[in-house]
């Protein structure tokens, strides 16, 4: 592999870790506890709960940066965990009747550095920061069961994905650097489905879908997790997720960037109700 290659592959190892929080949006409420037995939602009742959680990814796909050839990328979850710096991720719910509203940020930073080429004797310097914000808007419907709950839900998401990369080939003085900034936002469109098992035990799932070419060509993103309720203020929750990103920007003076991959694997949560 060449020594783009190399970069290339550090890149989107990194990104692995960082669009993994992406679809966190719609994933926040599952995270948090079984749905409440009665059927009958008070017409203004707040209810809120906070939650964080993380994302083990492994990651699958192709990645493209200024002009050069797709490179394609089979990161595993070692390899992830092996760059990663530091990552905050939290999310908000506010639920009034039969409205729900859905706030989620992510911050995440990765860092890698080797030696490339035959002989090792290059090097590679790669950092990588990433924004996520996401809001969305939900309306639970009226199935009029007693342990279930399904949801739609839309929103928008906004990505921000910085990366900074110095390259210096074997036997050169000379250390060739780039950076590059891309930023898009995303409408999606999505349902949210809790089912109450027992007055602890509950299982949630999720799936939603955006992009449409508005900010990427498609986003899609899918999960289901099972929890239990401590207490009523205390939940936590294990489960697998997976987010499909098909991107591609054409800069002017930077080249283009291109990012077609899915990520996927176990999530675990921690989440509190007030």
């Amino acid at each position: 592999m060449g020594a783009f290659g190399h970069s290339a592959r550090a890149i989107a190892v990194s990104l692995a870790a960082f669009l993994a929080a992406g679809a966190a949006r719609a994933a926040d409420r599952p995270h948090g506890g079984a749905p409440q037995p009665d059927t009958a939602r008070p017409a203004s009742d707040w209810r809120f709960q906070a939650t964080f959680y993380g994302w083990l990814t492994a990651i699958d796909g192709d990645v493209g940066v200024r002009n050069r050839p797709m490179t394609p990328v089979d990161a595993s979850l070692s390899d992830v965990l092996e760059n990663l710096d530091g990552a905050v991720m939290g999310s908000f719910l506010a639920e009034n009747g039969q409205w729900l509203f859905l706030g989620d940020l992510v911050l995440a930073r990765l860092s890698h550095d080797g030696q490339i080429g035959p002989y090792g004797g290059g090097s590679l310097d790669a950092e990588l920061s990433q924004t996520i914000a996401t809001g969305a808007i939900g309306h639970w419907l009226p199935l009029g069961a007693s342990d279930l709950d399904l949801g739609i839900t839309a929103g928008l998401r906004y990505v921000r994905i910085s990366a900074d990369v110095a390259l210096s080939p074997a036997g050169s003085l000379l250390v060739g650097s780039a950076s590059q900034t891309e930023q898009w936002v995303d409408p999606t469109v999505g349902l949210v489905l809790q089912w109450a098992i027992d007055d602890r035990w509950f299982l949630n799932a999720v799936a939603d879908i955006g992009g449409f070419g508005v900010g990427s060509k498609l986003s899609s993103n899918g999960y289901v997790g099972l929890g239990y309720r401590w207490t009523p203020s205390l939940s936590t929750a294990i489960g697998y997720r997976y987010l499909y990103e098909d991107y591609e920007a054409a800069g002017i003076g930077t080249g283009s960037f291109r990012y077609d991959t899915v990520m996927h694997g176990p999530t675990f949560s921690l989440g509190w109700h007030f």
